[in-house]
């Protein structure tokens, strides 16, 4: 059939397919997920940042950059930059909302499960992506030490 390609050669999804996959994505992610996974906030980078540190998960390779400004013993500023899958981006983005304005050692005590809560809930089989952000903050206290 001349003139017609497979979805193999670049044909574009049907309407339908498209659609269907959108309505996956509300069946499987929170509201606050799929927000903040669609409007990342204090994404980008931070200038005169006190820490910026770097992880990934090496099993599904998401990456995750974290800065943060510490003013007063609080952070005043946290900024990241996530290459990874929804809820890697969601949970980076919670992050540092949640971070912000807080102590040093308010911070210390931030859990994966509280990430995921604060999100309405992760998939058991996207959890990776609030240990991530943990691992971030855990990689960031280090760098700024006691």
């Amino acid at each position: 059939m001349e003139g017609i390609k497979s979805r193999a050669e670049g044909a574009a999804a049907p309407a339908c397919e498209l659609a269907a996959r959108r309505h996956i994505l509300f069946l499987v992610y929170s509201p606050q997920v799929l927000e903040h996974f669609k409007n990342p906030q204090n994404a980008g980078e931070l200038p005169n940042a006190t820490a910026v540190v770097e992880v990934s998960n090496p099993v599904c390779g998401d990456i995750l950059q974290l800065a943060v400004r510490v003013e007063d013993g609080r952070i005043a500023e946290a900024r990241f930059k996530t290459r990874g899958c929804v809820t890697a981006i969601a949970c980076s983005s919670m992050l540092t909302e949640t971070i912000r304005g807080k102590t040093l050692e308010e911070i210390r005590s931030i859990a994966p499960a509280q990430i995921s809560e604060a999100l309405g809930g992760l998939p058991p089989a996207t959890f990776h992506g609030s240990q991530l952000a943990c691992d971030a903050l855990e990689a960031m206290l280090f760098k700024i030490g006691p």
